[in-house]
């Protein structure tokens, strides 16, 4: 099995306290003319690896349009879905694909065939709607006042496919009411595999990237559910990341959710952010997951 050194190399312990690292690569709207965000299948391979190399064992993917001047805009081909993930894996041996599928409005074809289409190990799941606010310094609209919607129907068309397709859903929690949705789903029998849930903290009208949330959100999980936390903003967010180690969550992080380190440097790869969240990690005493341990740990069977 390939490791590198970063994978598995800390000592023996329970396969549950190993924490899997997820590198979320490149979100959706950042500008690459602005931010060192991957855009082409080349330049996420380069980044995936260089996370994949820090200790990173999942990849959290969005396509971005390929046509020049194009790469801020979203793509749903799943042509582009198909070459961004076969670079990717090339590149980084047994790592495991988390698929983004998070598009607002009635029209998200495009989203479930790249999940069909290419059966990503995992796939966002976004279990339940936030008005996406953000408000500047001068109180004006950061953007035009947006809904995020993912009614009970849209969710449940993300868990047919993905079901379809044998991939893990992961469930995004913006909000601490989303994250008592995910039980319901679980006791209508809408969905009956593992549990993985991921709760998103730090868009300004979501949840704050607050520690102290975070045994909160621990009781209203599903007791035999795996998590995670997504800390999105700038240096303010690591506390947070350390207090998810020492919970017991997994971690993630990434160009998508952050350009910042603790000390307020800005970053210009994803293989700084993974370093940094490896150091949360065992400052923790937790150990890191391989791949091959990541896939034993949410029970990935392909």
């Amino acid at each position: 099995m390939m490791q590198t050194a970063a994978h598995g190399a800390f000592g023996m312990h329970l396969m549950s306290d190993k924490a899997v690292i997820t590198c979320a690569l490149n979100g959706v709207l950042t500008d690459p003319k602005q931010h060192h965000v991957p855009v082409t299948p080349e330049q996420m391979a380069r980044e995936a690896k260089a996370a994949f190399d820090a200790g990173a064992s999942v990849m959290h993917i969005h396509l971005r349009q390929q046509a020049p001047n194009h790469g801020h805009l979203p793509s749903w081909e799943v042509a582009v879905s198909r070459e961004v993930q076969e670079a990717i894996r090339a590149a980084c041996p047994e790592i495991i694909i988390n698929h983004t599928t998070g598009t607002p409005g009635p029209n998200y074809q495009g989203a479930l065939a790249c999940v069909r289409e290419t059966r990503p190990e995992m796939a966002a799941c976004n279990a339940g709607s936030l008005n996406y606010l953000k408000v500047k310094a001068d109180n004006s609209w950061a953007w035009p006042p947006m809904m995020f919607d993912n009614s009970v129907e849209k969710v449940q068309d993300y868990l047919d496919v993905m079901k379809q397709a044998g991939t893990i859903p992961e469930f995004e929690c913006f909000d601490v009411g989303i994250v008592r949705c995910v039980g319901m789903y679980r006791q209508t029998g809408m969905y009956a595999g593992p549990l993985d849930y991921n709760f998103v903290m730090g868009v300004a009208s979501g949840m704050p990237a607050d520690p102290d949330l975070l045994p909160i959100l621990l009781k209203l999980k599903l007791p035999e559910a795996h998590w995670q936390v997504t800390a999105i903003g700038r240096a303010e967010i690591w506390p947070l990341h350390q207090r998810c180690a020492e919970l017991g969550g997994h971690l993630r992080t990434g160009l998508e959710d952050t350009f910042y380190l603790a000390d307020g440097t800005k970053v210009t790869s994803n293989g700084q952010l993974i370093e940094a969240i490896v150091a949360c990690a065992l400052r923790a005493g937790r150990e890191i997951a391989s791949p091959a341990e990541a896939r034993q740990i949410f029970g990935i069977g392909h």
